[in-house]
């Protein structure tokens, strides 16, 4: 498995990038993984390297599950790169600091879609992280980015929007926002941090491009079954990491990033859109059976 460490402001140089790609595959893509709020690479404690963005996470923390070796991304599956930035301090400091690393990860994704302009490049972040990678694409050119996994995002509708409506990257990019009720909590909290920021894209949002995917809606689970993807149902009400600890999500983020043309958005979109019943007026069975009065009826006469 080829992982990259990277951390805004601290890139590889070019020759190192070169090295990576050259040792896979063409059709091999690359997926950068974001991390959320309370990380920062400058803290030995709270370091993402050591923790969902490590292969080998440490073992006293119930959240530390490695993403690079859950998504598949062993052997020549793909180049895995962990982006660490600072995410730490008061919510309203680790906002201001997201905008500054969405810039930063702009500027590693162009530098990478410059040295394999070929090769499927993805985003998969979490919470804060998801902010990070939507919004990098503010400063990326139509086709830098194949697709982005945003889980539980800290990011409001207004602003996806505004995105979608004006950056060249969002309109070409494949966009799969995965939400849940655990996580409401954590957007009311995010809303009083930020009031005039609206509803959050928990509440989700209408683009060709983009595809909710509630994980909280048990329509959407055996939807997903069907499909060969068994996700656990929720077990608690609160959980911001339910995103990625709940078993069986890792085998739809795996499909989503290694295999797109096996799961294409508007497949999906159809086999999770909620079935609506037929319009008119909703008779009782046995009225819309033509059978007359109903047993209990023709009982007592």
């Amino acid at each position: 498995m080829t992982l990259l460490a990277v951390n805004m402001g601290r890139h590889p140089d070019e020759a190192t990038l070169v090295k990576a790609l050259a040792a896979l595959p063409e059709t091999a893509p690359v997926v950068i993984m974001l991390h959320g709020f309370r990380f920062s690479p400058d803290d030995p404690d709270r370091t993402p390297h050591r923790h969902i963005l490590s292969l080998s996470p440490r073992r006293d923390c119930w959240k530390a599950v490695s993403w690079p070796r859950h998504l598949g991304l062993s052997g020549d599956a793909g180049l895995a790169i962990a982006y660490g930035w600072p995410a730490r301090g008061h919510i309203w400091a680790a906002l201001a600091r997201a905008d500054r690393a969405a810039e930063d990860l702009a500027r590693l994704v162009a530098t990478l879609r410059r040295l394999a302009p070929h090769r499927p490049l993805h985003l998969v972040g979490h919470s804060l992280g998801a902010r990070v990678a939507l919004l990098a694409l503010r400063g990326l050119r139509r086709g830098a980015v194949d697709r982005l996994i945003l889980i539980s995002a800290a990011l409001f509708r207004g602003e996806a929007r505004a995105v979608l409506a004006a950056a060249p990257a969002a309109d070409a990019a494949e966009i799969v926002n995965v939400t849940g009720r655990e996580n409401l909590l954590f957007d009311a909290l995010l809303r009083l941090a930020a009031p005039l920021g609206g509803r959050t894209v928990a509440a989700g949002v209408t683009a060709p491009n983009w595809l909710d995917v509630a994980l909280d809606r048990p329509a959407t689970l055996a939807a997903l079954a069907q499909l060969g993807y068994r996700i656990a149902p929720p077990t608690v009400p609160v959980c911001h990491w339910s995103g990625y600890l709940r078993p069986g999500v890792f085998g739809l983020y795996r499909a989503l990033l290694l295999q797109p043309r096996r799961t294409p958005l508007p497949a999906l979109r159809t086999a999770l859109a909620p079935r609506r019943k037929p319009r008119g007026r909703h008779w009782p069975a046995w009225q819309r059976s033509g059978g007359g009065q109903p047993s209990f009826l023709s009982s007592i006469r």
